[in-house]
């Protein structure tokens, strides 16, 4: 794997295949490694990675706050994961590529159509997340998190990702920056000198942002109405990846595709054939 540094913070990426670019971002939450592509449920299952990457330069990293890369403790936006996929397309020297995201990964998609749309050739939008389940149990694992810190201080926040090991998607009370925390001993030992109340106002705004709607979040529907980027959208079906989400996608992009295939039908022998079909168009 390598590493570049984009805004200060490390970014692990790889590119895997040949041809034109696929940035790729990746789903499983707050637990959005590069590796997901490949062992994460519908990914795994229809082999997507190996396929796409007969044709396409896929190019996929750990969002900042996962993995291997590094973070910051800010007042966290979709506009902040946008601009990592943009500082890593320029750091590989290339101005325009086509976005594949997954469940969470659509949300930055999103954003980054809008912030960049001359770098945005297509969009792929696999099981956006949304709805109101989503919206819910989000908001819930971040309080949960504030709840932790509020008993017991950001020291045992540290004390307990380094024991535990887990990222937030596993264990809510280690926070957004559990991973950061985990791989970075410098990073954890400013993280327990901050002051509370100030941490948990930047937590509770964080969450506020990310999560502000019972649809797909990521960007503002006005700002969607005007991308004139082809996209292929392929819904789920699920508390977190709610139908209702991927049709509101299909409502506010202009150039949309909506791939209106139940998740039983979505399959290696369907999927690959479909997505392909579309960035080749």
């Amino acid at each position: 794997m390598d590493t570049a540094l984009i805004d200060g913070i490390t970014t692990r990426y790889d590119v895997v295949g040949s041809g034109p670019p696929l940035l790729m971002f990746s789903p499983a939450g707050f637990d959005a490694t590069l590796d997901k592509w490949t062992n994460q449920s519908v990914y795994a299952k229809t082999r997507l990675l190996e396929h796409l990457s007969r044709n396409y330069s896929c190019i996929i990293f750990d969002r900042r706050e996962t993995g291997q890369s590094g973070g910051r403790v800010e007042h966290l936006t979709w506009m902040h994961y946008a601009e990592q996929g943009k500082g890593l397309l320029d750091h590989l020297n290339i101005r325009k590529a086509h976005l594949m995201g997954g469940c969470m990964g659509c949300c930055p998609v999103a954003a980054f159509g809008v912030k960049y749309p001359e770098a945005t050739l297509s969009m792929i939008l696999y099981w956006p997340v949304g709805g109101a389940r989503y919206r819910i149990n989000s908001h819930k694992r971040f309080a949960d998190h504030i709840a932790f810190v509020e008993e017991h201080g950001l020291g045992q926040v540290v004390s307990l990702v380094i024991k535990e090991g887990k990222p937030f998607s596993a264990d809510s009370r280690g926070g957004p920056w559990a991973s950061v925390i985990k791989n970075d001993r410098v990073f954890a030992e400013s993280y327990a000198s901050q002051e509370i109340e100030k941490y948990k106002a930047l937590v509770s705004g964080t969450a506020a942002s990310l999560f502000d709607r019972d649809t797909a979040p990521g960007a503002e529907p006005e700002d969607l109405f005007k991308l004139e980027i082809p996209a292929l959208i392929v819904p789920g079906h699920d508390a977190s990846h709610a139908t209702s989400a991927a049709r509101y996608l299909e409502e506010c992009l202009p150039k949309a595709e909506y791939w209106d295939m139940p998740v039983e039908g979505q399959t290696e022998e369907t999927v690959p054939a479909r997505l392909l079909k579309f960035l080749g168009a």
